[in-house]
């Protein structure tokens, strides 16, 4: 895995960079990405997220409310807590470069051989089963405080 996934990733990326809408930095496509992943989720998990600090993150993040893409909401049992979530027009634009990224996968995966494409499906289902419920290395769990 950790020799596969590098080269695949690097694909994604390259291919979402290329497909992202409105100018869009990298780290600002990533923090849209966790925002429609996690709808609640706060400032710190984003920092933790794109291995920034928390001014910086909160920077990014003014830049895309200031796009209309993402929309800070008071927390649910505290007020003082912000939400972030995506905006219509964020959802949309997030959705756009992720359609043309999954259909260039798609034509890339298109070369191989139907038992090959079928043991890359069932090993990426495999791997979405073992790995979703996690929370990666981070202390902080999406949807809850941070």
């Amino acid at each position: 895995m950790l020799d596969g996934l590098p080269p695949v990733m690097w694909f994604i990326r390259c291919h979402m960079r290329k497909h992202r809408t409105a100018g869009l930095s990298v780290p600002q496509f990533r923090a849209l990405c966790l925002i429609d992943r996690y709808p609640t989720v706060g400032l710190s998990l984003v920092a933790e997220h794109l291995g920034c600090s928390q001014p910086a993150a909160s920077r990014l993040i003014q830049g895309l409310v200031g796009r209309g893409l993402v929309e800070r909401r008071e927390g649910r049992d505290d007020r003082r807590q912000i939400a972030l979530a995506l905006t219509p027009r964020g959802r949309s634009s997030l959705s756009a470069a992720r359609d043309a990224t999954q259909k260039r996968l798609a034509d890339e995966i298109d070369r191989l051989a139907e038992k090959e494409r079928k043991t890359v499906v069932a090993a990426m289902n495999a791997l979405r089963e073992v790995f979703e419920s996690k929370s990666g290395c981070s202390s902080v769990r999406p949807g809850g405080r941070g």
